[in-house]
């Protein structure tokens, strides 16, 4: 198992994060509509309850006998890392508080709900496919300014800003016209991945090249197994996200800038159109399966594990969330995507990477204080290394996983972080805009699994992504 050394994996996050906040998070303001959580006309947030008294100890003024409710997602980096690390580092800090927590697969369903009725729990870890819209959240005046959190003295080092003791660009990402609402607190990398042990086994390796690729593939088949797959049924967004980093490579990083930005034409741009007919052509050849457009991203995980499916298109918490079903040897390996031709404008190291899994304080909750302490001890390295330890990712806080032997998968995808350097690139329209988002999922379904071509995979989403434009009633983003 290898490691990169901290101090390269920290830089190559730092330029990623840079990146992010040089792009900038602009909302336009517009009339909140958050659907499910309207507020029913009230645009002020309830004052929230009085804090405590704040002192060097308690400096976000927390009332240290206070509830504080937390609900985690209980997805690819489970709940441990919050019942053994982090609510214990609270609890040290507060002994006197007592900690209401509960998880969930299901957020928006289950939360909802409660904030529409403005009884909301303190602290939300707001991820998974039924996440709640945090840009609708931001535009109904939901969630808390995050201010406060960013400037209060770091838990390691008083000195300290809690905002200088993690990689630039964290406060940015997580902001919105200028204030940080949200906590993007995982780093996460995108590739391809697949078995070390099988490749080495069978003498298979990832090409950077298209052509190269399709040769390996059908290599793969030849050996009775599924070249590629990924789950049609709730995770269609895992190939888009393949498809686009793509056409980044192909057009430049200007393409997934213009379709975050709801630009004229930005669908149907030659990059977008040549990354969709290539992936589209899988199925065709026989490289993929039918089947897989009715399973879940597990069930289609598990059969990897079983060597029945060779590349997967995943984050790097694939390899935590597979862990209990993993054989002993498989050895979880990351690639990038290969590049289409010579004359791609990215070369052939570019992947997609972001700070990611949003956490936030609702402005209602009844301990918004404790909420944001919360966080302060999340940021604190102790709460960075057991989150790291716990769930084998590494987090935005600087100098949290020094020293620590990375698992094989996620050692990979640092490795490949570091390599890509300056080529990273990210798309945002797919938290700002959930009706377009989901056109994508039902559009790139169609297009995989044959029932459309790249034109009408272009013309379609080019289509929803000018109804959103026109829409006065959904709230803009810039980047």
């Amino acid at each position: 198992m290898s490691q990169l050394p901290d101090s390269t994996s920290d830089l190559s996050r730092r330029n990623l994060l840079r990146g992010a906040a040089a792009a900038g998070l602009l909302v336009i303001p517009a009339t909140g509509l958050l659907s499910a959580c309207a507020t029913g006309g009230d645009d002020t947030p309830d004052t929230p309850a009085a804090g405590g008294e704040k002192s060097d100890k308690n400096p976000l003024g927390v009332k240290e006998d206070a509830q504080l409710e937390v609900v985690i997602f209980n997805g690819g980096y489970g709940e441990k890392y919050a019942t053994d690390v982090h609510e214990p580092l609270y609890k040290k800090a507060f002994p006197n508080a007592t900690i209401k927590h509960s998880s969930t697969q299901e957020i928006s369903t289950i939360l909802q709900p409660r904030f529409a009725a403005g009884d909301p729990p303190d602290f939300v870890n707001n991820s998974g496919t039924k996440l709640m819209d945090f840009g609708a959240l931001v535009a109904d005046q939901q969630l808390a300014d995050l201010t406060p959190l960013w400037d209060a003295p770091s838990v390691d080092d008083p000195a300290k800003k809690v905002r200088d003791t993690v990689v630039a660009g964290t406060v940015e990402v997580g902001s919105f016209n200028g204030k940080p609402h949200v906590l993007y607190y995982v780093s996460t990398v995108f590739g391809l991945w697949y078995s070390g042990k099988l490749f080495k086994d069978k003498g298979w390796t990832v090409p950077d090249n298209w052509d190269a690729f399709l040769t390996l593939l059908g290599d793969i088949k030849k050996a009775g197994i599924i070249p590629y797959a990924y789950a049609g049924k709730n995770a269609p967004y895992y190939q888009y996200n393949v498809i686009l980093t793509h056409a980044a490579k192909i057009g430049g990083a200007d393409v997934l800038k213009n379709i975050d930005n709801l630009e004229d034409g930005a669908w149907k741009v030659d990059a977008v159109k040549q990354a969709a007919e290539a992936w589209g052509s899988l199925i065709g050849k026989g490289f993929m399966d039918k089947s897989h457009e009715g399973l879940i991203h597990t069930e289609v995980q598990l059969q990897q594990n079983q060597n029945k499916v060779a590349l997967y298109p995943s984050g790097d918490w694939l390899e935590g969330e597979q862990a209990k079903t993993t054989p002993a040897g498989f050895e979880y390996t990351m690639a990038t995507l290969p590049g289409l031709g010579s004359s791609d404008k990215m070369p052939a190291g570019t992947l997609r990477a972001t700070a990611g899994e949003g956490y936030v304080v609702p402005a209602k909750g009844k301990n918004v204080q404790g909420g944001m302490e919360y966080m302060r001890q999340m940021l604190s390295k102790e709460g960075g290394r057991g989150f790291t330890e716990v769930v084998k990712a590494p987090t935005v806080v600087v100098g949290a996983s020094e020293g620590y032997a990375f698992p094989p998968g996620v050692a990979s995808s640092q490795k490949a972080l570091a390599s890509a350097g300056a080529n990273v690139v990210n798309i945002f329209f797919d938290g700002w805009y959930k009706d377009l988002e989901t056109e994508a999922r039902v559009a790139t379904n169609e297009l995989m699994f044959g029932r459309i071509n790249a034109d009408q995979f272009c013309e379609r989403l080019q289509k929803k992504a000018d109804a959103t434009k026109k829409d006065d009633a959904v709230t803009k983003f810039k980047r």
